[in-house]
């Protein structure tokens, strides 16, 4: 169960990298790029510690999971306050 959360939450947010980039691309705005950087980081230290939370058991990485899911929510706001700037 946690293995299959760390992958759902990894293709939504790739899914949304590929949002930045199309966005990047279209308006060339720079402040895309932050939700990239921090969607990125979300992906590494969200998903990141729920694999090996999975593999190898170690409890104490599922306190810094909840950081990664501050970074996909960091990522998401900016991505939104860029696109209403834009609009």
């Amino acid at each position: 169960n946690t293995f299959e959360t760390a992958v759902k939450y990894q293709f939504y947010h790739a899914f949304g990298l590929f949002i930045v980039a199309w966005l990047i691309k279209l308006y060339d705005v720079d402040g895309f790029i932050l939700s990239a950087h921090l969607f990125c980081a979300g992906i590494f230290i969200f998903s990141g510690s729920l694999y090996v939370l999975s593999v190898t058991g170690i409890k104490w990485l599922g306190a810094i999971t909840p950081i990664g899911g501050i970074f996909f929510l960091a990522g998401w706001a900016n991505l939104f306050v860029n696109v209403y700037r834009k609009a």
